[in-house]
């Protein structure tokens, strides 16, 4: 059965999903969740490819036939393991000749498979797309070392929508951002991970992000949800900066030396060179303390600018000293309710 892409998407949540695209296009980019059975490897693909454009399709779909023959027992076997209801969704590229074959190789083999209109071209348009409906956003706002993700979940747990923007990129944003976390996605990928996270948060609500730049690491925002992400109200949770500093030493002090050092090699710039010098000492001498107040120097003032930027009707400062992650969260809705921010 053919599926239009929200169609297709709502089946997932109960079936396995299956890209038939070769290994690299599947690392470049892919539905979320889905499993890679290729019809043809990259080497594969590359040579019919190379008969389709020189000799024409006739001789390309032979050359197709003659490498994926011996594999389809091995395809079906593939597809027993991941389908206990013996149900599957098929994609390729443009939803054309690949998905086509290997949809109708599991009906033959009796599993009834769907394929995606328009294949993952189609999924793609339609993840787009979404960025420009859904919900309104409501940003949580500080300065770097104020816990704001842990703020964040704190606030789901008391029944709020919140997406992890970090948590998608595998990145925290700064230039230390990247130490302890794993491989970053490809922008494609954060945006495929963003965007069904998107379409499944209740419209009528809110949904609460942490602020970040578009660039998170080496990926970036889509510009739509980047766009509402900078026009929406913002709560900037104004902590003291001790507290900030002591936050940054646990989140970082002591999982990899070279890195932090790598990292402060990126500002260096910034810190100025006098700064650097002594960053390097403290951090020679495991003063963590140090590193990230001469950190938060230049941190705390590209931040301001940052906020700068927005509409001041936008920003809404709140002051926090002692209190836990979870009473700033409760400190938080209670404004954001008092106030009627939406």
């Amino acid at each position: 059965m053919l599926l239009l892409a929200s169609e297709f998407l709502n089946l997932a949540k109960f079936h396995p999903v299956i890209d038939v695209r070769t290994p690299a296009e599947f690392e470049l980019g892919h539905i979320p969740g889905a499993f890679n059975i290729p019809l043809f490897s990259n080497e594969e693909r590359a040579i019919v490819g190379t008969i389709y454009k020189n000799t024409g399709k006739e001789a390309a779909v032979y050359k197709g036939l003659e490498l994926v023959g011996p594999k389809l027992s091995q395809f079906v076997s593939q597809a027993k393991e991941i389908s206990e209801a013996n149900e599957l969704l098929v994609y390729c590229w443009r939803g054309g000749m690949r998905s086509q074959s290997m949809a109708w190789l599991m009906n033959t083999a009796g599993f009834r498979a769907h394929t995606l209109s328009g294949g993952y071209k189609g999924f793609r348009r339609h993840i787009r797309t979404s960025f420009y409906q859904g919900s309104n956003l409501i940003v949580l706002g500080g300065y770097t070392g104020s816990g704001k993700t842990y703020i964040l979940n704190e606030i789901s747990k008391l029944g709020n929508q919140i997406i992890d923007l970090e948590q998608i990129a595998h990145h925290k944003g700064s230039a230390f951002g990247h130490i302890g976390q794993a491989a970053q996605p490809s922008t494609e990928q954060f945006e495929n991970l963003l965007g069904l996270q998107w379409l499944a948060q209740n419209s009528e609500d809110m949904v609460w992000v942490e602020d970040e730049s578009k660039a998170i690491g080496r990926v970036f925002q889509p510009e739509p949800f980047y766009i509402k992400l900078r026009n929406a109200p913002v709560i900037f949770i104004d902590m003291p900066v001790e507290r900030r500093i002591k936050h940054l030493v646990d989140d970082y002090a002591g999982i990899d030396h070279q890195a932090l050092e790598d990292s402060l090699g990126r500002i260096v710039k910034r810190l100025g060179g006098n700064n650097y010098q002594e960053a390097l000492l403290a951090l020679a001498e495991k003063d963590y303390a140090t590193v990230a107040r001469i950190s938060l120097n230049y941190y705390d003032k590209a931040y301001l600018y940052g906020v700068g930027q927005r509409n001041p009707n936008l920003v809404h400062r709140i002051e926090v000293s002692e209190e836990s992650y979870s009473q700033i969260a409760v400190k938080i809705l209670e404004y954001v309710q008092n106030q009627k921010i939406s």
